[in-house]
């Protein structure tokens, strides 16, 4: 159980993660100041940093939690009632929306910290990505969407083809178009251009 001091660091954090992670993808990591995330995330700077120490760290440490955020929402759609047919799709649309995202961002990057930030980006996908993903190939085999024969690094080439392919077009206007397309895309990804009627069993 959290005391009293926990649940309110707890929420202070919570706090300032939100402001720094608005702040940052609207105007890029040098033009905002920590006092400018402080103000917004009603905390003071000495708060920052004596959490974060330094604001590169708490660049990072931001980016993480919303890392985080965004897998738990696909992992809500995953364990959803939805057919494994409207998962993916959901997860897909929200998988390019979020690479649309961090791909506007990386310019943005402290030089210095890129490199070590581009490795804990990679420490990620494989603690954290590449184990979800693992989950939704086998429920998507369960479910006769995935030939049972189809390994996972296959599936995940797969769906990063298609995911690329939206996040290419994932531009303003275009954004309207994709969600409508979306379910010819759906039915392209699960049966290919032969086409199949449903789901083998």
């Amino acid at each position: 159980m959290m005391n009293g001091y926990e649940r309110r660091k707890q929420k202070k954090m919570e706090q300032i993660f939100s402001a720094s992670i608005e702040l940052f993808f609207k105007y890029g990591f040098q033009k905002v100041s920590v006092n400018e995330i402080a103000h917004k995330a009603n905390v003071s700077p000495a708060t920052i940093y004596n959490y974060f120490g330094t604001k590169e760290q708490l660049y990072t440490d931001s980016l993480m939690d919303w890392l985080d955020k965004q897998l738990a929402q696909y992992e809500d759609i995953l364990n959803s009632r939805l057919s494994f047919f409207e998962k993916t799709k959901k997860i897909m649309l929200l998988e390019s929306k979020n690479l649309k995202i961090l791909a506007d961002e990386f310019p943005n990057i402290p030089s210095s910290d890129s490199r070590r930030l581009i490795q804990m980006m990679d420490g990620y996908n494989e603690q954290k990505v590449v184990p979800f993903f693992k989950k939704f190939v086998a429920l998507g085999k369960q479910e006769g969407y995935i030939r049972k024969d189809q390994s996972e690094e296959m599936m995940m080439r797969y769906f990063t083809m298609f995911q690329n392919e939206l996040v290419r077009n994932w531009e303003g206007s275009n954004q309207k178009r994709i969600t409508e397309n979306m379910d010819h895309l759906m039915e392209l990804f699960f049966y290919g251009v032969a086409g199949r009627a449903q789901p083998q069993e």
